[in-house]
């Protein structure tokens, strides 16, 4: 095992970082002492291990949150929003160290790294921002018996759960607006990437969080230890990035207590190119959409639906530019390309290529996995993909890319609104009137029109239909975290 100082110093990362649990300020070991491995997706190697909470010490956690609120929310606005830009200016200022942790726990190439840490380090900005602009409503009834007053208080002590495929963005999107909003938190991330989660609580202490406003455990139970955070009476907010199916989940037990929950689920997003598409504009898009953090991403595009007049050149030339992508260990510089999260993940991308290519499907490029050490799959394309593939209907999470031709208007709307999900669409043509009526008419939460990258702290990101709940960023973000209390007073 390649200790995690090792690991951090290969890297040129000489910061000591904090393995165990965070609770009310204090670094500790689980009650049991047990420990998880964490491993690098590019060798396949442990290098760390992290304690593993027990239910008792999540209902810590969630001890420390409650004791914390009282001072946290009654803190004046400008002193929580300060406090938060200074999370954002060490952020900024250790990018690369957080670049390389993220690229090293999680595979990602470091471009993608790096930009994930801007990117998470602005929501720290933004609500920071936020937290001052909370404002309410004041009104006089319609009968002119009384004057509406309507102002917005925190929620409460709030369970955030996050996953491994952006570490730090998915943890700052949710802490950001909840410490804003006068909350405070219970942040369980994946015990795939851990680290990049213990290193954000150590840089929001440096930055003057108070003890216990937020806190971060790491369990083998998740099951258990969420379960008995949201039957705690004193837990009044999920906050939850993941799966659809683990979100149906998480819906049930929270319904128990009647907990407030935000849910951005699984996605399945089509990439719809007309044509009158600026052809370059597309491929350009489509390797954004597709390929950022190497496909391992709920907005990456899924279904590729190319008019037929375009799309063997727009075929053609995605699969020369995934063909031409460096894969390899994450953090080497000339990487473009990083890992898989894991082996099973691995093995998920060459069983959908199976059946896509059983059902008719052509291989343009990779296909097929390599093996030897770390968890790799090439950045693939295929073409005469049939609607009843497995990649098709289900979410890939990986670099494949499949093209299906479509003729009509009408033919790609229904197409691409045949799914469960409804979290991103991306449309391109060089008619916008066109392109902003098939924006209307697609059923997802977010459009990207002409962009291949759509994801920005001061807009509202969610989904529709089993793709989610609420919308994190924006102004929006900072509501999910409060509660609205009405006044009726006369005078």
């Amino acid at each position: 095992m390649l200790s995690l100082p090792e690991a951090l110093k290969s890297l040129g990362i000489e910061a000591a970082l904090k393995t165990d649990l965070y609770i009310g300020g204090a670094w500790r070991a689980g009650a049991e002492g047990k420990r998880i491995d964490v491993l690098d997706p590019s060798t396949g190697k442990v290098i760390a291990s992290i304690a593993d909470a027990t239910v008792d010490d999540g209902l810590a956690a969630v001890k420390a949150a409650h004791d914390a609120l009282p001072a946290w929310a009654a803190m004046a606005p400008r002193q929580r929003g300060e406090i938060l830009r200074k999370c954002w200016e060490l952020m900024v200022a250790r990018t690369e160290m957080f670049a390389r942790l993220i690229s090293l726990e999680n595979g990602k190439a470091l471009p993608d790294a790096r930009g994930e840490v801007t990117y998470a380090a602005e929501f720290f900005r933004w609500f920071s921002e936020e937290a001052v602009r909370l404002n309410g409503d004041f009104s006089t009834a319609p009968s002119g018996n009384n004057k509406i007053l309507v102002t917005h208080q925190p929620i409460g002590v709030s369970v955030l759960v996050t996953p491994w495929n952006f570490p730090a963005a998915m943890a700052t999107r949710k802490i950001g607006p909840a410490l804003a909003a006068g909350c405070t938190v219970v942040l369980k991330p994946a015990t795939e990437t851990p680290l990049t989660a213990y290193a954000m609580a150590a840089l929001m202490e440096e930055a003057g969080v108070p003890e216990g406003v937020v806190n971060v455990v790491t369990t083998s139970s998740s099951g258990k230890l969420v379960s008995a955070m949201l039957h705690d009476d004193r837990v009044r907010k999920l906050s939850f990035t993941g799966s659809t199916a683990v979100g149906r989940k998480l819906l049930v037990e929270a319904a128990d207590q009647v907990i407030n929950c935000s849910m951005e689920l699984g996605g399945n997003a089509p990439f719809v190119v007309f044509d009158d598409a600026d052809l370059d504009k597309a491929l350009d898009g489509a390797m954004v959409a597709k390929m950022r953090n190497g496909g391992e991403a709920c907005t990456a595009a899924n279904r590729f639906y190319v008019q037929s007049g375009i799309a063997e050149r727009f075929a053609k030339g995605l699969a020369e530019r995934m063909g031409k992508m460096t894969v390899g260990v994450g953090y080497d510089e000339t990487v473009t390309c990083g890992p898989l999260i894991n082996q099973g993940a691995v093995d998920q991308m060459g069983d959908l290529v199976k059946d896509a290519v059983a059902k008719g499907a052509k291989v343009l490029t990779g296909g097929t996995a390599s093996g030897g050490e770390g968890f790799y799959f090439p950045p693939t394309v295929l073409t005469q993909v049939s609607g009843d593939a497995e990649m098709v209907r289900d979410e890939i999470f990986g670099p494949i890319a499949p093209i299906s031709v479509f003729e009509t208007v009408d033919d790609v709307v229904a197409l691409s609104n045949d799914s469960e999900y409804g979290l991103i669409a991306y449309v391109f043509t060089e008619d916008l009137k066109k392109g902003l009526k098939v924006a209307e008419r697609l059923e997802a939460g977010m459009i990207g029109l002409n962009r291949g990258l759509v994801s920005d702290p001061a807009a509202p990101f969610g989904g529709v239909k089993q793709s989610g709940l609420g919308r994190e960023g924006a102004h929006h973000g900072i509501m999910e975290f409060c509660e609205t209390k009405y006044i009726a007073v006369s005078w």
